[in-house]
C-alpha cells in the first residue's frame, strides 16, 4: 500500500470515529438530559452567591431549589437582606418576609494587653494550625487565637486583627457566618440584636484560674446576675450567660462587671 493510501485511510478512520462519537454524545445529551426549572435558575440569579450556608442549605443552589420545590421562607438569606427576599417573593409569587439581620460577634476580649502567651509558636501562621499544637500559644485555651482565619474568609472585609484579637465591623458584616465556621475555637457567634448585653468570654474555668490567664475574662463573681433587674443573666459552668430574650439593654451588668467582659453590642465588637 502506498504511503498516500495509508494516510487517507488513517484520516478517514479518525473522521468516521469522530462522527460516531459526536452522534453518541448528541443522543446521550437528549436521553440523559435533566430538566431544569427556569424558576430555580431565576432565583439563583437573585441570590448573592456567597454559598455560606446561613440559610440552612448547602449553598445558594440548594436554597434556590428548596424555594421552588418546598416553598420555604424567602427571608433565610442573611447576606441578601430584605431586597433579595422581596425579589424572590415577587418572582415566585410568595409572601415576602423581612430578613432578621444578624451580625458576627467575637466572644473574647483577651487581647495582648489582657493576656499573654504560654509558649512561642513558629509553625504555620493560621488559627487552625496553631490549634493543633496543644490548643494554641495563648495561656487561655478558650480565647481568640489571633492569626486571622476569620479575616481571611470574610467576603466583606469586615474582620481585622487588632492587638492579637479579632474584631468585627458591624457596618460591613453581612451575617454570612463564614467567620464562625473558620474559627477553630468557636469564639465567633451570631448576634441578633444591637441593644442587648453579651458576655464576651468563653472560658468555663474557675474564676481564680481565669484571672491568672486573662484580666478581661469572666471570673464568675455573679455581680451581673445579682444586678440584672430582668433576671436575664445566669451562671452556666462558671460562666455568665445572657438570655437575649429577657435582656432589655439597661447596661447595669456592664457597670458592675470588674473584668469589663460584659458589653452592650456596638458597631465594632
Amino acid at each position: 500500500m502506498r504511503l498516500m493510501d495509508t494516510i487517507v485511510l488513517a484520516v478517514g478512520s479518525v473522521t468516521v470515529l469522530g462522527l460516531l462519537c459526536a452522534v453518541m454524545l448528541a443522543v446521550a445529551s437528549k436521553v440523559m438530559a435533566v430538566e431544569v426549572d427556569e424558576r430555580v435558575t431565576g432565583v439563583r440569579e437573585l441570590l448573592p452567591g456567597a454559598n455560606c450556608g446561613a440559610c440552612g442549605y448547602s449553598g445558594c443552589d440548594g436554597y434556590a431549589q428548596a424555594l421552588v420545590d418546598e416553598e420555604v421562607m424567602t427571608n433565610l438569606c442573611t447576606p441578601g437582606g430584605d431586597k433579595t427576599s422581596k425579589e424572590i417573593s415577587a418572582l415566585l409569587g410568595l409572601e415576602a418576609a423581612d430578613v432578621i439581620e444578624s451580625f458576627a460577634v467575637v466572644f473574647c476580649t483577651g487581647d495582648n494587653a489582657a493576656t499573654q502567651n504560654r509558649m512561642d509558636y513558629s509553625g504555620i501562621m493560621t488559627c487552625a494550625a496553631a490549634k493543633q499544637l496543644y490548643g494554641g500559644q495563648g495561656s487561655c485555651l478558650f480565647g481568640c487565637l489571633g492569626f486571622g482565619d476569620c479575616a481571611a474568609v470574610c467576603p466583606m472585609d469586615a474582620v481585622c486583627i487588632e492587638n492579637g484579637l479579632a474584631r468585627i465591623d458591624r457596618r460591613r458584616c453581612n451575617g454570612c457566618r463564614l467567620c464562625t465556621m473558620a474559627c477553630p475555637n468557636n469564639v465567633i457567634l451570631m448576634d441578633y440584636s444591637e441593644s442587648t448585653a453579651a458576655v464576651l468570654c468563653m472560658n468555663t474555668e474557675k474564676g481564680a484560674v481565669v484571672r491568672k490567664k486573662c484580666t478581661s475574662g469572666c471570673i464568675g463573681c455573679m455581680r451581673c446576675v445579682k444586678s440584672c433587674p430582668s433576671e436575664a443573666i445566669a451562671m452556666k459552668e462558671n460562666l455568665a450567660v445572657v438570655d437575649q430574650s429577657k435582656c432589655t439593654g439597661c447596661g447595669l451588668c456592664t457597670e458592675v462587671c470588674n473584668p469589663k467582659c460584659i458589653r452592650i453590642a456596638t458597631v465594632k465588637c
